[in-house]
């Protein structure tokens, strides 16, 4: 069992641990912050250069942090997750905060805009394996299930609800007041972050140089008998649905005639139930069969996506959406806190950063994909693609015997055992 940060006899449940909420705050505040720095960054690209220079703009920052990722992973390994984590969090806060100021002396330029978004996507690649590998060091693992699911819902609220201020702070404060807020958000992560205490992990070798590092984290996925299979379901799990299905979503609403109102009903719909799906794993005493489980959750987003692209109907397609956020929000709760509950401490970061490069890593990398797909063979055959997808982690996960047969820890056997 992973030991935990608590000293007491008794560790508290998850969603009444201060030192975990802790951790939750900041998680969530950089989640709102970077909601609000993407809106802006999109905003201030497209006023400086038009939509085709808005997207190099953001590309120039999603590339670095997908190019980057492992080795994020590997300086969270060897420096510790939290303290990397700080001091990411602190350099995004600093970038932020002075394009801000530069931004209230000028009006939004390239020659700004472009070497923001590189250095912050070069930060985030450092600081997203790290934020993420600090749970298994906060709480017992038979939390983990509950702290994924707290960490999920927090996300879809964030990517709901962030856009609306987001968008009164740019009317109101122009990108100057919008870069200002989301470092400002930044510095409320930090400020949280600092408080989070965290338990001691047994020190592994010597460390050995960044490469090779790198190379026995990867080794360490490629021969785990469960993290092997369970990283490759991640993948293809969310190959899709970390962005893509986004823009097949205007395409599909387009191609239908339901307008931006109806690709908003869906989209709206499918955050919902993808918090719902999250919440579930966070409110429930136990998820039995829990890699049996992810791979029926999967069966029913390829079924509930497949149906998603031949929908006549807006009314179909809502309730088709609502069904795959639900099953999609569900697997990558239960599958993350497979990942914590099975990686040994000293190799989180590096799986972490495998596990975020598949999830949200690789989507510039299939954005082009989408549009190829849709002008050769229409918007309904994307969809089919995604379900076919998604398909094949359901039948991965049901026919290797250590994932159709792995278990989370129930939170309530994990707090007893403690006691």
């Amino acid at each position: 069992m992973h030991p935990t940060a608590h000293a007491g006899p008794h560790p508290p449940p998850a969603h009444r641990d201060p030192n975990l909420l802790r951790w939750l705050g900041a998680y969530t505040a950089s989640v709102m912050g970077d909601v609000v720095y993407f809106l802006a960054l999109s905003w201030c690209a497209t006023r400086a250069g038009g939509p085709s220079l808005a997207g190099f703009v953001i590309a120039a920052g999603a590339l670095p942090r997908a190019v980057l990722m492992l080795g994020g992973g590997v300086v969270a390994d060897r420096f510790g997750p939290r303290r990397v984590a700080v001091v990411s969090d602190a350099t995004r806060c600093a970038v932020i905060l002075a394009a801000a100021a530069v931004l209230m002396l000028t009006a939004p330029r390239l020659w700004l805009l472009v070497p923001v978004a590189l250095l912050f996507g070069v930060v985030d690649a450092v600081f997203m394996p790290a934020v993420g590998a600090l749970p298994p060091r906060l709480t017992a693992p038979g939390q983990l299930a509950r702290v994924q699911g707290m960490r999920g819902l927090a996300v879809r609220l964030s990517n709901a609800v962030g856009p609306v201020p987001a968008g009164a702070v740019l009317a109101a404060g122009g990108a100057a007041g919008a870069f200002a807020a989301s470092g400002a958000l930044f510095a409320l992560s930090l400020a949280l972050l600092l408080t989070v205490r965290t338990n001691d992990v047994p020190e592994g070798a010597e460390p050995a140089s960044p490469a090779r590092e790198l190379r026995d984290g990867l080794r360490y996925v490629r021969r785990h008998r469960l993290l092997a299979p369970l990283v490759t379901v991640i993948g293809l799990s969310e190959m899709c649905f970390s962005g893509p299905v986004a823009a097949g979503l205007v395409l599909l609403a387009d191609a239908r005639g339901w307008g931006a109102a109806g690709m908003g009903w869906i989209a709206g719909v499918f955050s919902a139930g993808a918090g719902a799906g999250a919440l579930l794993p966070a409110v429930a005493s136990r998820i039995p069969r829990a890699g049996l489980a992810v791979s029926g959750a999967l069966f029913v987003t390829a079924v509930g996506t497949v149906a998603l692209g031949h929908s006549r109907s807006l009314a179909a397609a809502v309730v088709c959406g609502a069904v795959v956020g639900l099953s999609s929000g569900f697997t990558a709760t239960v599958t993350g806190a497979l990942v914590q509950t099975a990686t040994d401490p000293r190799y989180l970061g590096r799986v972490t950063a495998v596990t975020a490069l598949c999830a949200v890593g690789l989507a510039p990398v299939l954005f082009p994909a989408v549009g190829l797909t849709v002008a050769a063979w229409g918007a309904a055959a994307f969809f089919t693609g995604c379900g076919a997808i998604c398909l094949l982690g359901a039948v991965l996960g049901a026919t290797v015997t250590e994932l159709r047969r792995a278990e989370l820890q129930s939170p309530d056997r994990s707090l007893g055992a403690e006691a």
